[in-house]
């Protein structure tokens, strides 16, 4: 079989799942990984025949896909912010949205704090709560290295994992595993930052099926009746544990941004933005601690 042919196998048995161009893009990353071909070349090389051990490899990819399996959990590895991350079923796939909030913390820390810069009067610390595989706190430290990274997660599982991704990617960072509800330290950091579970639960009749059965719950919702329940939480946090000057940044539901702000504004924050992502959704916050609160 040629690769387009396979490539049109995939569309036709992933129609049921999904829309011809997720499709397009699922069999793609597939063919990338099992083949060792870019996209350009695969468009390139679109009539060469496959081997009989890569289709064989691929079609098994193909069977897990029709059962609803994410593919960075078949391949075991999801791209964020140009590094690739091992995933697994014990963390979150980084979604982009994410890199965003992560653009928007690195651009503060170069205009802001100065991190890459020779005026640097100090060197930074930063916290991030809810690692889960890393994705945030190592490509801050991967693009700010001269910050010190903290993260934190209640799972030991997620913990491992992003250990690994940090060895891998070839960064330095402190672990901690802690739930943040009862978590304290008197360690005080220039920035914090969280993508913690948001999603209530009378919003998974929007969810993707592959998302509700492969990915952990732990690391998605909150309940009905308290949705900001870590934010409450993380701003308590926040407002004991940054320094003067200190940022916290929150990946939110795009549904609770007013309700996020006005948590905010009412434990004392100032100067809080919410920000829009690409697709026009409120999603992420950014808010500063007091002076005199310090």
């Amino acid at each position: 079989m040629k690769v387009r042919e396979l490539a049109e196998h995939y569309e036709l048995e992933l129609g049921a799942l999904y829309d011809r161009n997720e499709a397009k893009a699922l069999f793609t990353i597939a063919a990338e990984k099992v083949l060792a071909l870019s996209s350009g070349k695969l468009i390139m090389q679109k009539d060469i025949d496959i081997s009989f051990i890569n289709m064989q490899k691929l079609l098994s990819i193909l069977n897990d896909l029709q059962i609803g399996k994410p593919i960075q959990h078949i391949l075991e590895e999801a791209h964020f912010y140009g590094l690739v991350f091992k995933v697994n079923e014990n963390v979150l796939i980084p979604r982009p949205e994410t890199e965003e909030l992560v653009e928007w913390i690195i651009s503060v820390c170069n205009t802001q704090f100065l991190v890459n810069s020779f005026e640097s009067p100090k060197k930074l610390s930063m916290l991030d709560i809810g690692t889960g595989s890393g994705c945030i706190p190592i490509t801050l430290k991967k693009h700010l290295p001269n910050i010190q990274v903290t993260t934190l997660d209640v799972s030991a599982d997620a913990i491992e994992v992003a250990k690994q991704n940090a060895q891998q990617i070839g960064v330095e960072i402190n672990f901690i595993t802690a739930d943040i509800l009862t978590f304290q330290s008197e360690e005080k950091f220039d920035i914090i930052v969280s993508n913690p579970p948001y999603i209530r639960c009378l919003e998974k009749i929007e969810m993707h099926n592959n998302v509700l059965v492969y990915e952990p719950h732990l690391a998605l919702f909150v309940s009905d009746e308290n949705p900001l329940i870590f934010y409450k939480a993380i701003a308590d946090f926040a407002k004991t544990n940054l320094k003067p000057y200190g940022q916290l940044f929150f990946e939110i539901n795009e549904y609770l941004g007013e309700e996020t702000i006005e948590m905010l504004a009412a434990k004392g924050f100032s100067n809080i933005e919410l920000r829009k992502d690409m697709q026009g959704k409120d999603r992420m916050v950014k808010a500063g601690v007091l002076m005199e609160e310090v």
